[in-house]
């Protein structure tokens, strides 16, 4: 009897033992599986965040909406003086840059305002005159402001301006007209362009003389925008 009861101790030990194995092992299974199933759930995750990003930055792109709101800079500049605030306008702002260049380019010659049968002269004194634009065209779609940048050639703006003017639609932009001379003020210049482009929401021009500091412009383009 004493040798019965025993055994059934032994049994009984022998199968807590093994029950208790057998938990361990379980709970160890278990453990691992919670800790590989988080991180493999966060690296897919990761992975398609990553993957959309490029479709997202695309889809703004071609966004009418963000794409409008992007602002040139257009000028003419025959000895180089309006070129210089062109380019200080343009680094201030970040916009684009364009030239307006003459088919025919202008010579020193063509520029003599003391020869009254000077190319310039002959130009300036008939207003219905159109010179040819030599650059390629552009597209004014994407930008939403448009600064407009030439010299004053006896009093008024050079008559390439207006072909350059009425060869575009304007619709809907901001115009922003500024001029370089010696001493003539901007003028009548502005309100022919803006005859030319009523359609645009033009602002009021600004003279700046040879030499002028960028931050002389940076200041007024402050004031405007």
């Amino acid at each position: 009897m004493a040798t019965t009861k025993k055994a059934m101790r032994l049994t009984a030990l022998i199968l807590a033992v093994a029950l208790l194995f057998t938990l361990a092992a379980c709970g160890g299974t278990s453990s691992k599986g919670e800790t590989k199933t988080p991180t493999e759930a966060q690296t897919a995750t990761t992975a398609e965040d990553t993957a959309t990003e490029p479709q997202n930055a695309t889809e703004n792109n071609d966004d009418p909406a963000q794409n409008d709101t992007k602002t040139l800079v257009v000028y003419f500049s025959a000895t180089g003086t309006t070129k210089g605030v062109a380019e200080q306008i343009a680094s201030l702002t970040g916009a684009d840059l364009y030239e307006i260049t003459a088919a025919e380019p202008y010579t020193d010659d063509d520029l003599n305002w003391n020869d009254s049968n000077s190319r310039s002269t002959l130009e300036q004194n008939d207003k219905s005159v159109r010179p040819a634009i030599g650059s390629e065209p552009l597209s004014l779609d994407s930008y939403s402001t448009v600064f407009i940048g030439f010299p004053i050639w006896w009093g008024e703006e050079p008559r390439i301006m207006d072909t350059f003017v009425e060869s575009y639609d304007f619709s809907g932009k901001t115009v922003i007209p500024f001029c370089t001379s010696s001493s003539s003020p901007i003028g009548s210049s502005a309100s022919n362009l803006h005859a030319l482009a009523p359609d645009a929401a033009w602002k009021d021009g600004r003279r700046f003389a040879i030499g002028t500091s960028r931050e002389t412009i940076d200041a007024w383009l402050k004031e405007i925008i």
